[in-house]
């Protein structure tokens, strides 16, 4: 892939993916980046007919491939593929329904944002790359079990409201984006916001950047999400290691 190569400007390579193997990136990105609980977890991609993408349940994210992705419609019905859905869809399901701005959604158990989770702490903002995602998370202290009943879906959801990351008490992360690279960078940022301050409070602590600056550095990310380079250097580190990952 021609694209593999150094020097092409921040798009080009996402411009020539298909959603499939968007999905089949972001999964294979955030596992490198610690979202590596086994075959647990769980991406879905809006499409235009309001259909969704998801991964199957039997793989991982790293050896998952663009043949391997599954198409469901809105109540989580398969209506492509030879493997099966989570059970635990049911969490993307009620969040779609109620944010139609909403086109990804993604669900996993990361290592250090997991830990923070299972304290019942959001943790806090120390260097600038945590500050990327702003402080637009929330703690869903609600545990209730698996989140493939739907009232416990439900409660997950309507306690996220308008943020677009929610660490679930005892349980992961639950993050909602308006495009794939926007997911990436929320939850990505997330992992490395509770690793870093994981870090820094080992060290004894320190004072965490202030809340203005960090509202600045969020909406600059917003506002210019298309210009970082971020996701598509890690998409390209990944096809060096599998160059086969789209098939």
């Amino acid at each position: 892939m021609a694209l593999l190569e150094r020097g092409h400007r921040v798009g080009e390579l996402m411009s020539s993916m298909s959603q499939r193997d968007q999905l089949v990136a972001l999964a294979r990105t955030l596992h490198r980046e610690g979202y590596d609980d086994h075959a647990t977890g769980h991406i879905t991609i809006r499409q235009p007919n309001n259909t969704f993408l998801v991964n199957p349940f039997e793989l991982t994210w790293d050896e998952l491939r663009s043949s391997d992705i599954l198409e469901m419609d809105d109540q989580g019905n398969q209506l492509s593929g030879n493997l099966s859905i989570t059970p635990a869809i049911t969490l993307h399901i009620e969040l779609h329904k109620t944010r139609h701005d909403l086109h990804v959604a993604l669900h996993g158990h990361p290592q250090w944002a997991t830990a923070w989770a299972s304290a019942l702490r959001i943790p806090p903002i120390y260097d600038q790359t945590s500050a990327l995602a702003g402080n637009n998370v929330v703690l869903h202290d609600g545990y209730g079990g698996s989140v493939d009943a739907t009232e416990q879906a439900r409660s997950a959801v309507m306690a996220m409201g308008s943020s677009h990351t929610a660490l679930l008490a005892h349980h992961g992360v639950f993050v909602a984006a308006e495009s794939i690279t926007f997911a990436f960078m929320w939850a990505s940022t997330i992992e490395w916001r509770a690793r870093r301050a994981w870090q820094v409070e080992a060290l004894g602590g320190s004072k965490p950047i202030d809340d203005s600056i960090v509202a600045s550095l969020h909406e600059f990310v917003v506002k210019n999400i298309d210009i970082f380079p971020t996701f598509e250097a890690a998409i390209r580190a990944e096809l060096r290691h599998d160059p086969n990952m789209f098939a």
